[in-house]
């Protein structure tokens, strides 16, 4: 969905988005209830899983860098790693605990539903690049034969 067009217009994208909207929508009309419902219940253990991440991708990158480059450490965290780690177990607590209390548990389920459906997705993808398309050529700016000895413009 980076690809941009000739215009550097990154056109499937805003087609992708504009579509997924207009079905949110139609959703929407068709039962209000339920949709707005789903949107809800999943956006607090999503954003939970998203800290999660964030804070595991932060020790892993951290990592990489004080190993491979120290220097371009311009902001040094204070209780690094411990913070860190104390952010990842405070979270997975949260996240244990929504799977015991009714009122929350909803939420838990959608989100990892949620969760799976972006892990999915993203399997897909990595494994459509990791076979790769065949390269195409560029004919947009090709010349025919009859113009190969044609000056230019």
């Amino acid at each position: 969905m980076v690809r941009v067009n000739g215009r550097g217009v990154p056109a499937r994208a805003i087609l992708i988005a504009t579509s997924i909207g207009f079905l949110s929508v139609i959703a929407n009309v068709i039962s209000p209830d339920k949709v707005f419902l789903f949107l809800l219940n999943t956006s607090g253990a999503v954003a939970l899983f998203v800290y999660l991440l964030i804070a595991v991708s932060q020790l892993v990158l951290r990592r990489r860098l004080e190993r491979e480059d120290p220097d371009a450490l311009q902001v040094r965290m204070w209780l690094y790693p411990y913070l860190t780690y104390f952010t990842i177990a405070a979270i997975g607590v949260v996240i244990a605990s929504m799977a015991f209390v009714a009122d929350v548990r909803p939420q838990l389920w959608l989100g990892l539903l949620s969760l799976g459906v972006v892990l999915i997705a993203y399997w897909v993808k990595s494994r459509r690049q990791t076979a790769g398309p065949l390269p195409r050529e560029d004919t947009r700016f090709a010349r025919t034969p009859e113009q190969e000895g044609a000056p230019i413009g």
